[in-house]
């Protein structure tokens, strides 16, 4: 992610199809799902696949570099009425709040969604390993992350991906039992995983407690 939003906002790498197809196979694991708010569309992918696919979506960002129906960020989203969408995609958006916004924003999307899409990025350097043959749907990676598990972020400081990052999955505080708890505070988790095409990404299919 370039820190020049002009540019990066006319981009599209392989990351970008990959997350997308993941979001509309994932949005299958929730039920009844016609309405969609996407946090942070970024460059317009999954906006445009979703639609052509019969989903009714609505985009929001802090950047109107993107071109969102709405502006604002993820922590106060008042515009929005509660249970509004049937599910909410924030995919790579979490991780830019400081950590004292982030359980007001998780609140927030548990509130004017049934269902939410939370993605978010791994910290470090990243190898995997992959048996993928076409027996049985045999399918395995193995993964080996390199980075400081003893560094903690202080939550008030970007310093990570060009400074545009808070934390990241992995760090102390932040591995996927620390975050599956602070989750929980607002969410059943129906479904987590690495995404073994873009291994940089750990992704949540989550129903809100809020309105069951």
């Amino acid at each position: 992610m370039p820190v020049d939003r002009e540019a990066w906002s006319k981009q599209l790498h392989l990351s970008n199809f990959v997350n997308t197809y993941c979001q509309y196979r994932d949005l299958g694991l929730c039920q009844s799902v016609r309405t969609v708010l996407i946090v942070g569309p970024g460059q317009g992918l999954d906006t445009q696949v979703l639609k052509w696919r019969g989903y009714e979506v609505t985009t929001f960002d802090i950047d109107e570099t993107f071109r969102p129906q709405f502006l604002g960020s993820v922590h106060d989203m008042h515009m929005f009425a509660n249970c509004q969408f049937d599910a909410t995609i924030a995919s790579h958006v979490l991780e830019h709040l400081a950590v004292g916004y982030l359980d007001i924003a998780l609140r927030e999307i548990a509130r004017v969604s049934r269902y939410s899409l939370i993605y978010l990025p791994l910290a470090g350097r990243h190898f995997q390993f992959r048996i993928k043959a076409d027996v049985k749907g045999i399918d395995r990676s193995l993964f080996w992350d390199v980075f400081n598990y003893f560094h903690k972020p202080d939550g008030v400081t970007p310093r990570y991906c060009q400074r545009q990052h808070f934390w990241e999955v992995g760090m102390r505080g932040f591995h996927k039992r620390d975050l599956i708890r602070r989750l929980s505070q607002f969410f059943n988790v129906l479904h987590s995983y690495r995404n073994p095409e873009w291994y940089s990404s750990y992704n949540f299919v989550l129903k809100s407690q809020i309105y069951q």
